[in-house]
């Protein structure tokens, strides 16, 4: 048998991506016994958009960006620079169509039906979540504590409860608490309290480091037998004679061109999927979000909340990891860049300062950005192909860490071709 760098390079199946989602296929098809392979071109997992994220699994954010309410907001949004999602138009069609896409899923009815598909994926998630934790032992400064969803703005409050009773109905326990129910679940509010109108409060979700627990889950999956080959990329799929079938993987490993065989392929690539996949007529409206975070050590400060949070009218959310607390949002429609601006993070930084002034050492935090995979719909691509073999498992948007451990274990069943445990979503 061939060898690349001392490992095999004939699998059963071949995971394109070692972010959180791609970890979690990895896993459960290990689990089931398959040959796994998967490629990464940063040196570690986790280390691209699972990097630094808010670190929130959260069913209850299952509402999508397009909903009825949307347009108006974004137009309001156009003109101002610190606005949560920032549009920057490029000569690109891609760009124009994911827009277009965008306000056809604004209607009540698609709204209402994408809603239903992302409770349900997301639900499933987090329970496969808590299988993986309790199987494998695994830390991530994981908390229990549910998620905080505060409003101040008593319109978009009132506009809130439908949607929470939507997803009640569809098995997310996401419900309306008022202000001093607000401020005996999280005491860190008592500075700020008198802004907030009222919240949902979401027990079963969870928060979390998504890097800690990919990173940790990889470890384990190559414990268990995979291969993952870091520092590598793969540069095209490989078909059978007449391109109906996968028959492997060329990438560049170790410096070099490798050829490496598997009759199953899985995209988890992020917001990379969609270019590495219009070669082969497979083509999805898949375009990057650029979502920012600011990390604030807490170095003995006794002000940070310990309950998952999410600020409704600057769209934010909090998660207190233990020695720091993660703050991040913002959604930028700008292309491939990850540039940071100084601005926007500043006005995340000003946000959580002003909210919690004793949350920690504002001085010393860091900034971050990554490229979220954002569908129209919000609902991921899940699915097998035209292709023979070919599985995609991207697009997840915000809710990436949110739908992993789901997501991962239908890809894996559909690789096997077992029946999976809820159908699989694709988005529209």
């Amino acid at each position: 048998m061939e060898r690349v760098s001392g490992q095999q390079t004939s699998f059963d199946l071949i995971v394109l991506g070692a972010g959180v989602v791609g970890t979690a296929t990895a896993y459960w098809a290990a689990r089931a016994g398959l040959s796994v392979c998967v490629i990464d071109r940063q040196g570690g997992a986790g280390l691209e958009t699972s990097y630094a994220n808010g670190g929130q699994i959260s069913v209850s954010h299952a509402e999508p960006w397009a909903n009825p309410s949307a347009p108006l907001k974004v137009m309001k949004w156009l003109f101002d620079a610190k606005a949560p999602l920032l549009f920057t138009p490029r000569l690109d069609r891609h760009q124009w169509s994911w827009i277009a896409g965008f306000l056809r899923n604004c209607t009540p009815e698609r709204a209402r039906r994408n809603t239903v598909e992302i409770v349900r994926l997301g639900a499933y998630s987090r329970a496969k979540l808590q299988e993986i934790r309790a199987a494998e032992n695994l830390a991530y400064a994981e908390k229990t504590l549910g998620i905080l969803h505060f409003y101040r703005d008593a319109k978009e409050f009132e506009a809130a409860k439908p949607v929470a009773e939507l997803m009640r109905q569809h098995g997310c326990e996401r419900r309306v608490v008022s202000r001093d129910e607000v401020l005996a679940l999280e005491p860190a509010f008592a500075h700020a309290i008198d802004d907030v109108v009222g919240a949902t409060y979401t027990a079963e979700d969870e928060s979390g480091d998504a890097r800690a627990f990919t990173q940790a889950l990889a470890a384990r999956t190559a414990a268990m037998g995979a291969t993952f080959l870091y520092g590598s990329e793969a540069t095209r799929l490989l078909l059978s004679a007449n391109g109906d079938r996968i028959t492997g993987v060329e990438a560049m490993v170790a410096g070099g061109h490798q050829r490496l065989t598997a009759p199953n392929v899985v995209v988890s690539l992020g917001a990379w999927s969609a270019p590495f996949l219009r070669r082969y007529g497979v083509n999805l409206a898949i375009y990057p979000a650029k979502g920012y975070s600011v990390s604030i050590p807490i170095e003995g400060h006794n002000g940070a909340p310990q309950v998952s949070l999410t600020d409704d009218e600057y769209k934010l959310v909090y998660s207190n990891l233990g020695t720091h607390l993660r703050v991040a949002g913002t959604a930028e429609l700008s292309g491939y860049t990850r540039h940071l601006d100084a601005e926007r993070v500043a006005a995340i930084l000003e946000n959580a300062r002003r909210t919690f002034p004793n949350a920690g050492n504002f001085s010393a935090a860091t900034a971050w950005s990554g490229l979220r995979p954002t569908t129209p719909s919000n609902v991921p691509y899940l699915g097998r192909t035209r292709i023979r073999g070919l599985v995609l498992n991207t697009g997840h948007g915000t809710l990436g860490w949110t739908m992993a451990a789901g997501s991962g274990r239908i890809a894996a069943d559909l690789v096997t071709e077992r029946e999976t445990e809820i159908p699989a979503p694709m988005a529209a």
